[in-house]
């Protein structure tokens, strides 16, 4: 079971657990700051997940430094939860680092040498979370967990929203809830809308970032409503 207890550093920022995380991949970015803030009332808490892919290791392009730090700007009181879908991950880390993220999540699969990325990560002074696609091997990424602040399980493949929940990848979260500790946080991404999130949260889960589910739907204020109540 993961631990009840809240680590320190989301006690700092009154961040509850569980959590949803509003992703602003799935938001209106004609008017992201606005949309964002609107997310984050609904789900109550100014926590937001960022994907940054870079076309190499997804297949997609989404945004880099520029757009963080313009939210950073209007959201000062923000908690950026900053997921590298990208090559090369301690090379930038030190840029989103300094442009808002509060928490910079890498993938193994882009990572020789995983200890590096999160020396480079702790370094600029900012919490470390190791993730890994759904094909990978949890063995991969194993050894590293107990020098990670956050782990992240991909329930879709990475570079676009609204793929469908791959419920296979909740034995990942079995096998990685039980050996958190309860200062460390179990993510997952992917899928995750009114039918899906109360699955993951009985496999250990307790941050859940959702994006077309939220951004997506009719009635923003009853999805949310809705999850929020799945977690209780």
């Amino acid at each position: 079971m993961v631990a009840l207890m809240t680590p320190d550093w989301l006690l700092q920022r009154s961040i509850p657990r569980p959590a949803i995380l509003p992703s602003i991949l799935a938001a209106d970015f004609a008017r992201l700051a606005d949309d964002c803030s609107n997310a984050s009332r609904l789900v109550g808490h100014p926590v937001l997940h960022v994907d940054v892919m870079d076309g190499h290791l997804v297949p997609n392009i989404s945004l880099g430094v520029p757009v963080l730090a313009s939210l950073r700007r209007a959201m000062p009181e923000a908690f950026f939860d900053v997921h590298l879908m990208i090559d090369e991950p301690g090379r930038y880390a030190g840029e989103f680092a300094a442009a808002g993220a509060d928490l910079i999540t890498f993938h193994i699969e882009a990572a020789p040498d995983a200890r590096h990325v999160i020396k480079t990560i702790r370094d600029s002074g900012k919490r470390v979370g190791i993730t890994l696609k759904p094909g990978t091997p949890v063995e991969r990424i194993l050894p590293f967990v107990p020098e990670v602040d956050l782990v992240l399980v991909m329930s879709v493949e990475p570079g676009f929203g609204g793929q469908k929940f791959m419920t296979d990848q909740l034995e990942k979260c079995r096998r990685i809830s039980p050996i958190l500790r309860g200062d460390q946080v179990l993510e997952i991404d992917g899928g995750i809308g009114p039918g899906t999130i109360r699955q993951a949260f009985d496999a250990g889960v307790r941050w859940f970032v959702v994006g077309s589910a939220l951004f997506g739907a009719a009635d923003r204020a009853g999805a949310a409503t809705q999850m929020l109540g799945s977690l209780k």
